[in-house]
C-alpha cells in the first residue's frame, strides 16, 4: 500500500513538473513570437522614417501621398509603443507597411524608381482596382474615381478592407473611406455609393451587395501597378455617404453623398 502510495505521489509529482515546464516553454514562445513581431514593425518603421524625411512631393497628388506617408510614420511610432501582444505588433507593422505603399505611389508619379515589390495589404487584391475614370454627382458635389493621378483626383487608396468593407484601389478625388478607417463605422448610403462608382467595372468583380456584407472573396484585384500605384492616402478626413447616390457611370440612384474635405 505505501509502495502505490509513493508511486501516486512521483507519479503526480512528475506530472506537474512536465505541466509547469509546457506552460514555461509556451510562455518562451509567446514572448519569442511577440519579439519578432515587434522586431519586423520596427524595421518596415525605420524603412518608412527614412523615405519620409527624404522624399517631398513634387505635384498635388505625390505631396499628398507624402503626407499620408507620414501620418502612417506616426501612428506605426505610437502603434509601436504601445505594443504589447503579437497582434498590436502586427497591426504596428501594417501602418508601416501602408505608410511604404504611400512611398511607392509618391515614387511612381514622381517618375522614380518605387523600389522593391511591397507585401500586399489586408484585403488588397480582394477589393479590386478601379480600371476607368467615372464621377458621381451627388448634393452639389462630385466624387471622381480614376486609375491614374491628377491634380483631381490626388489621393490614392491601395485596395483593401476598411471597417470591414473594401475600397478600390484608385486614385480619388476625395478620401471618401477617411471617416470609416478613423472610426471603424460606415456612414449610411456605402452601398448605393459602391453601386453607382463601381458597378460594372472590370476591375471589380463583385457587387455592391456583396462589398457591404463583406463577403466578396476572390482574388479580384490583379496587379496593384495598374491602378496607378501602391498605395494611396486617406487624406485629412471628411464625410462619408448619407443618402443616395448619381453618377455619370449610369449607376442607379441619386440622391445625398457629403464631403467635409478642403483641397
Amino acid at each position: 500500500m505505501s509502495l502505490l502510495l509513493v508511486i501516486i505521489v512521483l507519479g503526480g509529482g512528475a506530472a506537474y513538473l512536465a505541466s509547469r515546464g509546457n506552460k514555461k516553454k509556451q510562455a518562451e514562445l509567446e514572448a519569442q513570437k511577440f519579439d519578432d513581431a515587434l522586431a519586423d514593425a520596427r524595421r518596415w518603421t525605420e524603412r518608412l522614417g527614412g523615405q519620409v524625411m527624404q522624399i517631398s512631393g513634387t505635384d498635388t497628388a505625390s505631396m499628398q501621398a507624402m503626407a499620408d506617408a507620414s501620418e502612417r510614420f506616426t501612428a506605426a511610432n505610437s502603434a509601436i509603443s504601445q505594443a504589447t501582444t503579437v497582434k498590436q505588433a502586427n497591426l504596428a507593422r501594417e501602418s508601416a507597411l501602408e505608410g511604404m505603399h504611400y512611398v511607392n505611389a509618391a515614387r511612381e508619379i514622381m517618375g522614380m524608381n518605387p523600389g522593391p515589390e511591397l507585401p500586399p495589404l489586408e484585403g488588397q487584391r480582394q477589393a479590386g482596382k478601379v480600371t476607368e475614370r467615372r464621377t458621381v454627382e451627388a448634393n452639389g458635389e462630385t466624387l471622381t474615381a480614376s486609375p491614374y493621378a491628377s491634380n483631381e483626383t490626388p489621393n490614392y487608396y491601395p485596395g483593401g478592407m476598411v471597417a470591414g468593407r473594401p475600397v478600390p484601389a484608385g486614385w480619388y478625388s476625395r478620401p471618401w473611406w477617411a471617416d470609416a478607417l478613423s472610426t471603424g463605422v460606415w456612414m449610411v448610403g456605402y452601398s448605393m455609393m459602391f453601386n453607382a462608382m463601381f458597378a460594372g467595372m472590370s476591375g471589380i468583380g463583385y457587387s455592391a451587395a456583396a462589398a457591404e456584407s463583406g463577403d466578396f472573396g476572390g482574388d479580384m484585384g490583379g496587379d496593384m501597378g495598374d491602378a496607378g500605384g501602391d498605395m494611396g492616402g486617406d487624406g485629412d478626413g471628411g464625410g462619408l455617404f448619407d443618402g443616395l447616390f448619381g453618377g455619370d457611370d449610369g449607376g442607379d440612384g441619386g440622391g445625398l453623398f457629403d464631403f467635409d474635405f478642403d483641397f
